[in-house]
């Protein structure tokens, strides 16, 4: 998960590949509370791993709930059987809708017929999200609820005991959140040991298929709710709640949608395959498909699959009422930048109360882009774009606007003069970044900054992540940063540092050669072989992650810093097509969503085009001095004199090689740390960088 300020994404070309969804909010949260209410013990297969899941988690440990991971990642709990085991609790919801709604109402309940206190709260965004809905419906059944700030709004205080009035429906409005109705669903269970429990709904309910995920969870948890249409549900006379034993979390729907968008947009030849859901899921946001066919997808649908290709293109604009795909609805909203005409979505009122206003800030980071937007109270339009915008799209600590905006990278196949070149030519793309340089025709093209891209965790943490996997993009579009400089100028440290800031790749390239080395080494091939060894490295599968270097999954650092390393490295470093391979390797560290190059001649050489070259240096005593304090705090010997004699000596060698000599590039920006700390000379660099992008929000 990228934990940056913001992450820039650079002008995206094409799609395809396999996505697999991580597990459903919506199941996870409602598999949860039903297996911490049921007797025995649950085996939760596939259970989303987020924001919203962990506390939830969280407070059902808090509740006597016994929880244990396997090794092989299946969660099992052990419930309470209906029975509180503690009889006083201050939760903590966060911004999760589908912990704090049913929650309440078990919990309100539970408080009323066994006696307890319980306190919910969440963060500010939660204490503006109405409750009062639900909390009427549980007060006039006769729990005793107290609004802690304002009324109808968390935080809440649930305290009993109270005598409960059975014999009358329980009536909840529909038409704000069908999360209250769900919420009563889940908790009258609870209290229908002896007589049944109606609840009635008033107003029309929306988000009808959340209701009937709700449903079909129940009936796996041993209730069959008898449903009238959507207007009346009755809980039968001795209910129960019974483990299954084992139960699997479909993957999410909603967040198909952006892979789904993500196809129609930019799946011009393979197909990108989605797993996970398909036309056995349970979750009606798997009709968004319907949505993006009528846009102009190709989609073809298996039990537990979705391929999509592109069709139409651009899009074909739509009016659609989508009230059965509330949350997977602003994935089009998107798309409709991408369409021949203006595209309609009605009947989205519930998107005011979620976590934040969706309609409201849809419509603001849209205009951001461009683009010409109209919106009403339960209405949005949105017109096609053609001339794109840079922006920094805010996201509301609301993961479905990051992940939704991500899609507005691909702006550039609306200009791109020549798609079908760069798609049949694979020359011309570049898979996942990866490769060497390119030289494309220019066009309107622009990039996308997502600012907190780290709120995806609520539902989807490596969205960015999979994202990268399965996209395409122009080498000479995918940003770099070179950082060279003499040795011991601290190159390696500022790299690492910037490249964390910003969430980019990184590459060490002084440890290649040594990487290569020790790899052909190991691999017993004569080292004198100068095709085996550059056959070694075409095939180094190395990684850069905080000043450590990875070959595979093995930590290989210390083994770079040994002595009979570096004199294999040199030994290999004599043939030319190793330094021809590991020059292509180089290169191929060029991937999403940015790269920080550390090296000797990186912004020379092997990155000429680099948006940023930074050439950093010390004085020699500086240089000497920090190397000396360095072996001396790890127990070596050093003499300061020699250290800095050694400095100079290879300063000269360096700066007087035949290939490659260490210079400044023309167009480097001059750092001399001497006199500078690592943070003093990580802000100027990324000033810098700031400096270099079209957004107007800047770090």
């Amino acid at each position: 998960m990228f934990k940056t300020p913001f992450l820039d994404l650079p002008p995206l070309r094409s799609a395809a590949g396999t996505v697999r969804l991580p597990g459903s909010k919506s199941i996870s949260n409602r598999v949860l509370l039903l297996a911490g209410l049921s007797e025995g013990r649950t085996a939760v297969h596939d259970l989303l791993d987020s924001d919203d899941t962990a506390v939830m988690l969280a407070s059902l440990k808090e509740l006597g709930c016994v929880l244990d991971t396997g090794h092989d990642g299946v969660l099992h709990v052990t419930g309470i059987g209906a029975q509180l085991r503690q009889r006083e609790a201050k939760l903590f919801l966060g911004n999760a809708g589908t912990a704090m709604r049913p929650l309440t109402a078990a919990l309100a309940l539970l408080a009323a017929t066994q006696g307890a206190s319980f306190e919910l709260s969440g963060v500010p965004r939660m204490h503006e999200r109405p409750i009062g809905d639900l909390v009427d419906a549980l007060r006039l059944l006769g729990c005793h609820i107290d609004c802690l700030g304002n009324e109808g709004y968390p935080p809440l205080r649930l305290s009993g005991p109270s005598a409960l009035k059975l014999d009358q429906p329980v009536r909840v409005r529909g038409d704000v959140s069908s999360q209250f109705l769900t919420a009563l669903l889940l908790a009258l269970p609870l209290v229908a040991t002896e007589q049944a429990v109606v609840v009635e709904v008033t107003g029309e309910l929306i988000s009808k298929p959340y209701v009937h995920i709700t449903l079909a969870l129940l009936e796996r948890f041993g209730i069959q709710v008898q449903r009238e249409g959507w207007q009346r549900f009755t809980i039968p006379a001795g209910s129960r709640y019974r483990s299954p034993g084992d139960i699997h979390v479909e993957g999410d729907a909603s967040s198909a949608s952006y892979f789904v968008a993500l196809g129609a947009i930019a799946a011009n030849d393979e197909a990108l395959r989605i797993e996970g859901v398909g036309h056995a899921s349970l979750q009606g946001d798997v009709r968004f498909v319907e949505a993006a066919q009528s846009m102009g997808a190709q989609v073809e649908m298996g039990p537990n699959w979705l391929e999509v290709r592109r069709g139409a293109w651009p899009l074909r604009g739509i009016e659609l009422d989508c009230n059965h795909i509330p949350d997977a609805a602003m994935t089009l909203a998107v798309m409709a930048l991408y369409a021949d005409s203006p595209t309609t979505l009605r009947n989205i009122a519930s998107w005011r109360v979620k976590e934040t206003d969706r309609i409201a800030a849809m419509a603001t980071e849209l205009r951001k882009l461009g683009a010409e937007v109209e919106e009403g109270s339960d209405w949005l339009r949105v017109h096609p774009l053609r001339e794109w915008q840079p922006a920094a799209i805010h996201t509301y600590d609301d993961h479905r606007v990051a992940m939704c905006f991500s899609l507005a990278a691909f702006n550039g196949l609306l200009a791109d003069r020549a798609p079908e070149r760069i798609k049949n030519d694979p020359q011309q793309a570049l898979k996942r970044g990866a490769g060497g340089e390119q030289q494309g025709e220019p066009d309107a093209a622009v990039p996308v900054r997502i600012l907190d891209p780290q709120c995806v965790a609520k539902t989807f943490p490596d969205y960015f992540e999979t994202l990268f996997s399965v996209v395409e993009a122009r080498a000479q579009d995918i940003p770099v940063i070179t950082i060279d400089g003499p040795t011991a100028s601290g190159k390696g440290t500022l790299a690492d540092q910037v490249a964390h800031a910003l969430g980019y790749i990184i590459l060490d390239s002084g440890s290649l050669y040594r990487a290569c080395a020790l790899a052909a080494d190991r691999g017993e091939v004569d080292l004198n072989d100068g095709a085996a060894v550059a056959a070694v490295a075409g095939e180094l599968n190395l990684s850069f992650k905080n000043g450590r270097v990875w070959l595979d999954e093995e930590d290989i650092t210390d083994e770079l810093r040994r002595e009979a390393t570096g004199l294999m490295a040199s030994q290999v470093a004599a043939h030319p097509a190793v330094r021809t391979a590991l020059n292509q390797l180089q290169l191929n560290f060029r991937r999403l969503p940015g790269l920080v190059a550390d090296g000797r001649d990186m912004g020379t050489a092997v990155f000429p085009d680099a948006q940023l070259k930074v050439f950093l240096t010390a004085s020699a005593a500086t240089r000497a001095e920090r190397r000396y304090k360095q072996l001396i705090s790890k127990g070596f010997s050093a003499n300061i004199v020699g250290l800095r004699e050694d400095l100079e000596s290879r300063d000269a060698r360096d700066k007087n090689r035949a290939a490659s000599p260490l210079l400044a590039a023309a167009d480097a920006q001059m750092l001399d740390n001497s006199a500078q700390t690592i943070e003093e000379s990580l802000d100027l660099v990324l000033d810098w960088w700031a400096q270099k992008r079209p957004f107007a929000v800047q770090r």
